[in-house]
């Protein structure tokens, strides 16, 4: 997620580009936010704001009080209050955008409410955050088999361990309420820390996780997207999309959430389209919509008895038949309607970069025919050649004896 040139140094402090953090390309940090206003001085009888935006791992954040006026930047490692012991953090957000953060996550501006932040972290607990986070995958692994042996019906998809190493949170996934009041106590005397379950939806646990989707590009949620609206299928069916589960599915075994990026699009093209369950009645006949092109705004129908083929009209003229069909009248055929296909005389394709054809590959190969054309042409020659000169030394003979001729 991150450029090497702001990974961190000894001191916490990014130790490429120095930028603490803001060197605006970001990927520094998981959800980061650009601090454009941390350039600017704020006005002489107004005092900064003292709450801060920390984060923890994969992208969780919360926000605290600096109570001691401490100097900090985005990028600094800081130790920060926990329901017991103390908790190890980086600072993502300083200043008066925190206001706004605070307010799109709707937690109240009161500052004196916010837990604090106890100082800069010392290289010691640098190092004990460090330690206990790279046991976090050997407990992952252990504690996954804990719940295999218990028979329990669910999934522990990470764990985080607190700053100080004091406390284990264990993230499960489960579609079914779960009992694990004796696994809570086998993690307990496994692992010697306190421990606390928290339940995650499968879009968190994507969320969590990270990926790469199906466009190629990491998942939405692990990188911008901070809240998860319900998708449905209707959603596909609004953009004319295949139902097919596999196709419509995420990481998550959810909807894509990109179902929901276009639809306001499609809804506002949709509104004077008609459904494709009305039916169009004509002297010649019934038709039904076949097809419909939403932007380019053209319905495809066809006879009940000639599906086969089908007419193009335009939405207007559609709907002009609808308001006759509304009134008891009937148009003579949809024919009349019709949209003239026109052909165009533009190229489709044309070379301006110097490219070959890109129907260089359908046409047959012209070097082996050639060479055989060549072969067969000297073939002939050769022929030839020899005939001419056996003709030659014949009339040659014929003059040399005309007796034995005669």
């Amino acid at each position: 997620m991150g450029c090497t040139s702001c990974s961190t140094g000894a001191n916490g402090q990014p130790k490429g580009c120095k930028n603490n953090g803001t060197c605006g390309k970001d990927g520094c940090n998981k959800l980061t936010v650009f601090d454009w206003l941390s350039n600017m001085s704020l006005p002489g009888d107004q005092e900064p704001f003292k709450g801060v935006e920390v984060r923890f791992k994969n992208g969780r954040k919360h926000f605290y009080k600096n109570s001691e006026n401490l100097p900090l930047y985005m990028g600094d490692v800081v130790a920060t209050e926990a329901q017991s012991g103390h908790d190890i953090g980086i600072v993502t957000l300083t200043g008066e955008l925190v206001k706004v953060q605070m307010k799109k996550k709707k937690i109240k501006e009161n500052v004196e409410e916010l837990p604090k932040i106890y100082r800069k972290a010392t290289q010691k607990d640098i190092d004990i955050w460090q330690k206990v986070r790279a046991k976090e995958p050997e407990i992952q692994k252990r504690s996954r088999e804990i719940a295999i042996h218990l028979g329990l019906k669910m999934k522990i998809s990470d764990i985080e361990y607190q700053g100080d190493g004091s406390k284990t949170t264990f993230y499960y996934t489960a579609e079914e309420r779960v009992d694990f009041r004796q696994l809570i106590r086998d993690f307990a005397s496994a692992f010697s820390t306190r421990v606390e379950m928290k339940q995650v939806g499968f879009r968190q646990e994507a969320a969590r996780l990270g990926g790469i989707g199906s466009c190629g590009r990491e998942l939405c949620c692990s990188t911008w997207l901070t809240d998860f609206r319900s998708v449905k299928t209707s959603a596909a069916r609004y953009q004319q999309l295949s139902l097919n589960p596999q196709k419509l599915a995420g990481q998550c075994g959810k909807l894509k959430c990109c179902l929901n990026y276009e639809l306001d699009t499609y809804l506002d093209a949709l509104k004077d389209i008609p459904k494709s369950d009305v039916k169009l009645h004509t002297e010649k006949g019934i038709a039904i919509c076949q097809k419909t092109d939403i932007f380019k705004r053209i319905l495809w129908y066809g006879y009940e008895k000639q599906s086969v083929n089908w007419i193009q009209i335009s939405v207007e003229k559609a709907n002009e038949i609808i308001a006759l069909n509304k009134k008891g009248k009937k148009v003579y055929s949809l024919e009349d309607y019709a949209i003239e296909e026109k052909v165009s005389d533009n190229k489709i394709f044309e070379n301006v970069v110097g490219q070959d054809s890109l129907t260089r590959f359908d046409k047959p190969k012209q070097k082996n025919n050639n060479r055989r054309r060549n072969n067969r042409n000297k073939n002939r020659n050769q022929n030839k050649n020899k005939n001419r000169s056996q003709n030659i030394h014949n009339t040659q003979n014929r003059n040399k004896n005309p007796k034995k001729n005669a």
